[in-house]
C-alpha cells in the first residue's frame, strides 16, 4: 500500500493551490493524499475574492472517516479557514500521535494570498497558535516568518518559532530579491541553506508544492535533511515547468 498524507486545506477553484495542488504534490512524491477540506474559496489565479470556512464539526467527521479507515503516514497542514478548524485539526494530531508518536507534521503557515487577500475569518496568526507545538517542519516564507515572530532577523524568527514547538523550520526566500532564492533550515543542528536561481514570473501555489511535497517526501520515511532538499528541487523543477492558464500567476507543473 501507498503511504498516505493526510492534507487539511482549502479548496482553490483555479487548480493551482489548495488540496489541488497538495494532492498533485503528495502524488509527485509516490504517496496518496486524503483530502479534508477546510475551507471553500472564491478565487482565480491571481486573486482571492472571499473565502467560506466549513464547519469545524465536518472537518472533525472527514478526518475521523479517514483515520479510521487508513494508516497516515505524515499530515501536512494547509489553509484552516478558521480558529475552530485549527483547533479541530489539533484534536486530530494528538489523537493520532497518541499511537504514531513520531508522526510528521508539515505546517504551512499561509497568512495571505501573494497578492495579500485574507484566507481566514480570523485572525490567522492567532489561529495558527494551537497548531505551532505540533509541527515538525514549518515552512513560512520571509512575511510570514516576521508576523509570526514578531523578530526582523531570520535566526531570531526562527527561534522565536522553535521557541513555541516547531521542530524543523525552513524559511522560505521567495519574497526577497536577487538573483538567487535563499531558503535556510533551522533544526536541531547548524542553520542550513539551499540556494536556488530565481525564476522569472509568479506562481500560484509554489507554497502549497513545497510544503506538500516536504510531508509526501517524510511520509515514505526519509530522514528530513534528505526530505527537504528532495522537495527543493521537485519544486524547483515544477516552478521551472510552469504552464499558464490565464494571465498573471502561472501553474506550477507538479
Amino acid at each position: 500500500m501507498k503511504p498516505c498524507v493526510l492534507v487539511f486545506a482549502g479548496l482553490d477553484p483555479s487548480g493551482g493551490a489548495g488540496l489541488s495542488a497538495d494532492l498533485q504534490a503528495v502524488a509527485g512524491q509516490g504517496a496518496h493524499a486524503l483530502t479534508v477540506c477546510t475551507a471553500l474559496t472564491v478565487q482565480d489565479n491571481d486573486r482571492v475574492y472571499g473565502v467560506q470556512p466549513v464547519d469545524a464539526g465536518m472537518v472533525l467527521r472527514q478526518a475521523q472517516a479517514l483515520v479510521g479507515k487508513c494508516a497516515i503516514s505524515a499530515v501536512k497542514i494547509g489553509i484552516t479557514g478558521s480558529a475552530a478548524n485549527a483547533l479541530a485539526i489539533a484534536e486530530v494530531i494528538v489523537r493520532l500521535r497518541e499511537r504514531q508518536p513520531d508522526l510528521p507534521v508539515v505546517l504551512d503557515p499561509v497568512l495571505a494570498s501573494g497578492h495579500g487577500d485574507l484566507l481566514s475569518r480570523d485572525d490567522a496568526v492567532q489561529a495558527l497558535e494551537p497548531l505551532l507545538p505540533l509541527a515538525t517542519v514549518i515552512t513560512p516564507n520571509g512575511p510570514e516568518a516576521q508576523a509570526l515572530s514578531d523578530a526582523t532577523r531570520l535566526d531570531a524568527q526562527a527561534q522565536t518559532l522553535r521557541a513555541r514547538g516547531c521542530c524543523h523550520v525552513l524559511i522560505t526566500g521567495g519574497h526577497g530579491e536577487g538573483d538567487e532564492v535563499v531558503n535556510r533550515w533551522y533544526g536541531q543542528d547548524a542553520p542550513r541553506e539551499w540556494r536556488w536561481r530565481r525564476l522569472a514570473g509568479e506562481f500560484h501555489g509554489s507554497g502549497c508544492t513545497l510544503a506538500s511535497a516536504i510531508a509526501g517526501q517524510l511520509a515514505l520515511g526519509l530522514p528530513t535533511t534528505i526530505a527537504l532538499e528532495n522537495a527543493q528541487h521537485y519544486t524547483y523543477l515544477a516552478l521551472h515547468d510552469a504552464y499558464a492558464i490565464a494571465e498573471g500567476q502561472r501553474i506550477p507543473l507538479r
